[in-house]
This record gives C-alpha cells, structure tokens and sequence, in this order.
C-alpha cells in the first residue's frame, strides 16, 4: 500500500455512530461520506429479528460494505482504567463461558455478512510469563483462533491495554497465523503504553487493521488521556501514515469516535483532515 491508496480502504466503526437500528446506521454513515464499515456484530446476533433484521441485505440495497467486524466481550468497564483491567477482554472467568458462546454465535453472523477480520480486546496482556494469567489467557486465545481459523476468518487483537513488546512477546508465543493486531494509536496514549509510532513500528508484521482515532495524553498517572477529534491531539499522523506505506500496508483503517455528541461530524472531519493530509503527502514511501 502507498499513501495513495490509503483513502480507498477508509471505513467507519460502526458502534461509533451509536446506532438503534440498521437503519438509523445507514442514515448516520451517509452523513460521514462513507459507506464502508466496521460492524459491531453482537447488535446484529442479539436482535437478529428486530431493529437489526436483514442487515445484510439492506447493505447491498444502500451500497454499504462491511469490511470486517467486531466483537465486544460481555461486562466490560470503561469508567476507570482499574475498572477495565478488572473486566477487559477474555479475561475474566464469570464471563469467559458466555463470551466463547457469543463468538461462536458471532462466528456465525460475520459468515452470513462474508467478513473476514474480527477484532477485539483480548484484554490487559500479563507482563510476566510467570504471572498465572498468562497461561489461561494463552490456552484462551488459542482456543479462539482454533475455532476462527477453518472458518477462513483472521483475528485482530485490540491494542493499547498493554506496551507494543509485550504483546510482540505474547503474540509470538500464541502462535497462530490466523491472529494479528488492530492497531490503534489514541489508545497507546489513552493507556500511556508508549509511542504510537514506534509501536506501529514494533508489531508491524503482525497489522491486519487499524483505527484512526486521537488523543490527549493524562497529567495524573493512572487517569485516562482525553480522545479528540482525529487532527485535534498527540498523533503524529503524517509519521503513521509513512510507516503504515512502509509496511505495505493492505488492510482497513476504521475512523473511530467515541467521545463527544457529533460523532457524524467528526468523523467527517477526521476522513477530511486524513485526506488532505495524504494529498499533501508524497504517494509513495520508499
């Protein structure tokens, strides 16, 4: 990939534009002046027969692409980033039970859909091979790829809740072709995980995907950094977007928002400043 073609891989996360129905989605992504998305598939499995009926149909009738999916593991907390350690992820057992059925059950739904990619939290990455919570989220991991490989679907696990090393370092020991990384720069400065850069960098040859969001990093340790719009914050996007070029990347980048309440509009602005900014850029990156 060169920075030139990046455009034409754009899409929206669709949980972004805190939609009710498949229809009130659609209506929302045509605001933002794309029509290709990063679909929350528990919606789609939890109200198959309601407000989200035939979503894949309406699709084809709206001219919409689903690029790849998403799923959400069942209990998690964002209000603090203690709360999200405690219940992030695939980690926790009350849940563990139900969120292996639920993607099972989302397995299906991105089949019906014909998506490829799903991507997800794994949850906070033990530092230490030694901590017990390695091995279990290892042999749960495992058990998830397992699944997902004969389907012909690749996982992209979230980042930010962990360094760029430390999930090289697990990703290396888990072993599985079919798993890779949704790589995410606001989140390495919302989490303070190190440089959105040099992690890009890091765990590149394990990039499926990316989210296109920003951010302001925190002044109180252990506090979460402040999302902005996409332009507004800390991301150097003129160095991502070289390296992602660099790296010949080929997948998706999915403007995410979620904060604020004009999420249409500022993901509009975000995929405005991105497309200015490659303009601006040379089309290819030695």
């Amino acid at each position: 990939m060169t920075t030139s073609t990046i455009p034409q891989s754009l899409a929206v996360c669709s949980w972004s534009l805190q939609p009710v129905s498949a229809i009130d989605l659609f209506d929302k992504l045509a605001a933002t002046g794309l029509n290709r998305v990063q679909i929350a598939l528990d919606p789609i499995r939890e109200n198959a027969g309601g407000a989200w009926s035939d979503f894949g149909r309406l699709c084809g009738e709206r001219g919409v692409t689903c690029v790849s999916g998403m799923f959400a593991a069942v209990g998690e907390d964002y209000s603090t980033l203690e709360a999200i350690k405690r219940t992030g992820g695939v980690v926790p057992d009350v849940h563990w039970e139900q969120n292996w059925r639920n993607l099972q059950a989302d397995a299906e739904v991105a089949k019906g859909l014909g998506i490829k990619s799903i991507a997800f939290h794994a949850g906070f990455l033990p530092h230490e091979e030694s901590d017990p919570a390695f091995a279990k989220l290892m042999d749960r991991l495992q058990k998830i790829a397992d699944f997902f490989a004969p389907l012909g679907i690749e996982l992209a696990l979230e980042t930010g809740q962990e360094t760029a090393d430390t999930l090289r370092t697990f990703l290396i020991k888990l072993d599985r072709p079919n798993v890779g990384v949704n790589f995410d720069p606001a989140n390495m400065i919302l989490y303070a995980k190190g440089d959105p850069i040099q992690s890009l960098r890091t765990l590149g040859p394990w990039l499926r995907s990316c989210h296109l969001k920003d951010a302001i990093g925190t002044k109180v340790p252990g506090t979460w950094g402040e999302e902005v719009v996409l332009g507004t914050g800390q991301v150097d996007w003129r160095a991502f977007f070289t390296v992602l070029a660099e790296l010949k990347f080929a997948g998706n980048a999915c403007i995410e928002r979620e904060a604020g309440n004009q999420r249409a509009a500022d993901i509009r602005t975000a995929r405005e400043y991105i497309q200015k900014l490659l303009n601006a850029m040379p089309p290819a990156v030695a």
